[in-house]
């Protein structure tokens, strides 16, 4: 008697679905994957997750439609079953995604963290956190610091963003800053990748998370997973590192699947301490106690620096901080904001009556956001959007407080500012020791 087959939908945001179908759902005989859906990112739903990925049982491949529709896919496709595969939600948030899928008679999962993650023949530190914008990357580019002054070969593999044309970008590397034009990376890819091949650090990424671990294990001696959002690694980490971050108390326990990371954590960064008040510091700290107290706790600060602050002192300024962590990391303010601030900026311009094409929508969406400018660059029209209402503005100068050069991108006529951070203990050495313990134990073992 043949093996009924389950039909199942994946709620995605193209990254952790796609390794979700890949590691688990694409082999399984008794499974039917008859559609992914898209959240966060624009224009990602109405594609096709391709035949060349997903396997000879999807001579087709998989279409992709936006979430908006689940309750009428579930109906149009005789969904047995919902996986949810995507970051960054809040409790409430999967809650309702659960009462909606019920409702139009499925049942709900959430794949857990053994099934979905690879082993490495390699070393692996992850690098986590419980909300976007808690500080990973400088974190990241912390332990690579550590790694490199300890005589290893490292390669980052940054979580996906495979916003373009998904067979090609099965396998990225990246060396230079040739390789972001080759790949046609967004602003978004270029946030996160551009510091670390500043540093000389090769990056890796994609969709295919087998092949790419692969790719980096053969010109490496240690795996840095860059973790995205607030997602799990997709490698199973002799070292798992979370941040968190006191500037959103509390968040570290209602966000999903931040809270998991932070059960995860061997080490726990607790972040931004330079700005955080003590009433908040105290909750967070609270909630490790309550969570994971045998994680080793680092206190550590990200000051932010200007390379020319004299262009805002007294000057009329706009700040175009880091997209995800304004709009669903739902921040409302940035490094950009803050070095503005500091270096006695007059004012700070309103972007919002100068946003051209899909900003205005980005703001309408995002009403948190007031005073300061996403860098939205998902495609070439955001990021020709994005251009159009920095020179609209009418400002003295530009702080750029998102990871990247948006001069590379877009001519700015404004004087332009970057605003840096990297990492900073209160006690120096902690994140060192951690590293150099696991490295000792696993290259010895290895």
């Amino acid at each position: 008697m043949a093996t009924p087959v389950q039909r199942v939908i994946i709620l995605g945001a193209a990254g952790r679905d796609f390794h979700d179908f890949n590691v688990y759902w694409r082999q399984r005989p008794d499974v039917a994957v008859v559609a992914f859906t898209a959240a966060q990112i624009p224009d990602i739903d109405g594609r096709v997750y391709p035949a060349a990925l997903a396997g000879p049982r999807y001579p087709q491949g998989i279409p992709i439609h936006a979430e908006e529709e689940l309750s009428a896919l579930i109906r149009r496709y005789d969904a047995d079953l919902v996986a949810l595969a995507y970051s960054d939600l809040p409790y409430e948030a999967v809650m309702q995604k659960v009462a909606l899928i019920k409702a139009a008679g499925a049942a709900f999962t959430i794949l857990g963290h053994r099934q979905t993650t690879l082993r490495s023949v390699r070393p692996v530190i992850a690098v986590c956190a419980a909300r976007t914008g808690c500080g990973k990357s400088q974190t990241t580019r912390a332990v690579t610091r550590i790694l490199t002054a300890a005589g290893c070969r490292v390669a980052v593999v940054r979580h996906p963003m495979p916003y373009g044309d998904l067979a090609a970008q099965a396998c990225q590397r990246f060396a230079d800053f040739a390789d972001l034009d080759r790949h046609q990376c967004t602003i978004e890819e270029r946030e996160e990748y551009e510091p670390h091949l500043a540093a000389g650090t090769v990056v890796f990424a994609g969709v295919d998370y087998a092949r790419i671990l692969a790719a980096a294990e053969a010109e490496a001696d240690v795996i840095l997973w860059d973790g995205g959002n607030n997602d799990t690694a997709f490698y199973d980490a002799d070292l798992y590192i979370t941040v968190l971050d006191p500037l959103r108390p509390g968040h570290e326990r209602r966000y999903y699947p931040g809270e998991t990371n932070l059960y995860l954590a061997d080490v726990l960064v607790l972040n931004k301490l330079d700005s955080a008040s003590p009433a908040d510091v105290t909750i967070v700290r609270a909630n490790i106690t309550a969570c994971n107290p045998r994680a080793t706790v680092i206190d550590a600060r990200s000051p932010v620096q200007l390379d020319h602050p004299e262009i805002v002192r007294g000057a009329r300024v706009l700040v175009v901080e880091d997209g995800p962590t304004l709009t669903h990391g739902e921040m409302q303010i940035g490094a950009g904001y803050v070095a503005a601030q500091r270096a006695g900026a007059r004012e700070i311009v309103d972007p919002r009556p100068y946003a051209i094409g899909s900003l205005r929508s980005t703001f309408e969406r995002y009403p948190h956001v007031q005073k300061v400018l996403p860098a939205m660059g998902y495609g070439t029209d955001q990021i020709r959007d994005l251009a159009a209402t920095i020179a609209a503005v009418p400002c003295d100068a530009v702080v750029i407080g998102t990871p990247i050069d948006l001069g590379r991108l877009m001519r700015i006529a404004q004087p332009v500012t970057r605003a840096t951070y990297e990492l900073e203990e209160c006690r120096a050495g902690q994140l060192q020791e951690a590293v150099e313990q696991v490295l000792a134990t696993t290259l010895r073992s290895g």
